[in-house]
């Protein structure tokens, strides 16, 4: 794993809860992926995600990284075992996402002092995932479940950092922070396909200011 520069310290879970939203990267090819970066990055947005079946996905992380010195932190996601971690850590991935409760990932991130999501759904998966060493729980897929479902969550369990994914909009990202959740993952909502396609970062950049905006007001910050 690259070492950090003096000017880019090791990320920590605190980094990526102040952060406040993950932009997540899902691409069918590389193209247009470092510029997308860019624009997440101009845009105010303090943290993306890369998925391992994204092509060259381990070589972006790297390039990634290295662009932007510390002005962004990079991970890697859809990983799926230790050693899919092990590979991204390896990378320069700062951070890593499983869609899944996955024990083993956990250990490698907690070896290598890596911050992890661990995908949960339920009470049980959750608890599990927190009590391994999870720093955050990957609500997944969250468009199936809601806000309301957060605060039922968190009656019983308040220490849980919940960080819900799949379906987070415009439109909803402020609900979820005002159930509790400790940030959000946003992926086509932010970053499609067509935006990759067409090559509209300029696009881009402006949509990530309107969800860096609304997720700042809803944390109640300027």
């Amino acid at each position: 794993m690259p070492p950090p520069t003096p000017e880019e310290p090791t990320l920590t879970a605190a980094d990526l809860h102040r952060a406040g939203l993950v932009a997540i990267v899902r691409a069918a090819s590389s193209a247009g992926v470092l510029e997308a970066a860019r624009a997440l990055r101009n845009g105010g947005a303090g943290a993306m995600e890369v998925t391992l079946n994204t092509p060259d996905a381990l070589e972006l992380i790297a390039a990634i990284r290295a662009e932007a010195q510390g002005a962004m932190s990079v991970g890697a996601g859809t990983i799926l075992d230790a050693a899919d971690a092990r590979r991204a850590i390896e990378a320069g991935a700062q951070f890593i996402v499983t869609p899944t409760l996955q024990l083993d990932s956990i250990e490698m991130c907690r070896a290598h002092q890596i911050p992890i999501m661990c995908g949960a759904m339920t009470p049980t998966e959750c608890l599990v995932a927190h009590r391994a060493g999870a720093d955050f729980m990957k609500l997944f897929p969250a468009a199936t479940l809601g806000p309301d479902y957060v605060r039922a969550l968190l009656g019983p369990l308040p220490f849980l950092r919940l960080a819900p994914t799949g379906g987070v909009s415009l439109d909803n990202l402020a609900a979820w922070i005002e159930a509790g959740c400790a940030l959000v993952a946003v992926g086509s909502e932010l970053v499609s396909n067509a935006t990759l396609r067409d090559g509209d970062f300029a696009g881009l950049e402006a949509k990530t200011r309107r969800f860096m905006a609304v997720l700042n007001a809803a944390r109640g910050e300027s």
